[in-house]
């Protein structure tokens, strides 16, 4: 098998998702222990769903997530089962003043073996890391 991809009982792929997505209104509102706990929430979430985060970046006013994929999960059905389960913990435990944590809208974009690296350089970049 091909390095890089995946073999399921019925399926072999090779899928990343790069998925982005802001707080309401833009607010920067993912700093200090916001941001650890978001990580941890995002990292149970993504071993729940038996998906593998390649790149996690998260900046005061967006998050960039770059994932392997399942066959199993549309990346519509990823992205809302992880900004649900985020959203429903850290509006418990923290105060955001906000009617909701998340704005309904988020971009994700698929990407082959070829182009995994140029995106996980561009959220390296966006982060100053």
């Amino acid at each position: 098998m091909p390095r890089g991809y995946s073999r399921e009982r019925t399926s072999v792929h090779n899928l990343h998702y790069h998925f982005v997505w802001c707080p309401k209104y833009r607010k920067p509102v993912l700093t200090g222990e916001v941001t650890d706990r978001l990580e941890q929430l995002i990292e149970e979430k993504a071993d729940e769903l038996n998906l593998d985060i390649l790149r996690l970046a998260i900046q005061p006013d967006y998050v960039h997530l770059f994932i392997t994929g399942n066959p199993k999960l549309a990346p519509n059905k990823i992205i809302q089962q992880v900004k649900g389960y985020t959203s429903r913990n850290l509006r418990n435990e923290f105060d955001f003043g906000l009617p909701s944590l998340w704005t309904r809208s988020y971009f994700v974009s698929s990407a082959g073996e070829v182009s995994s690296q140029t995106i996980e350089q561009y959220i390296e970049a966006q982060t100053g890391q």
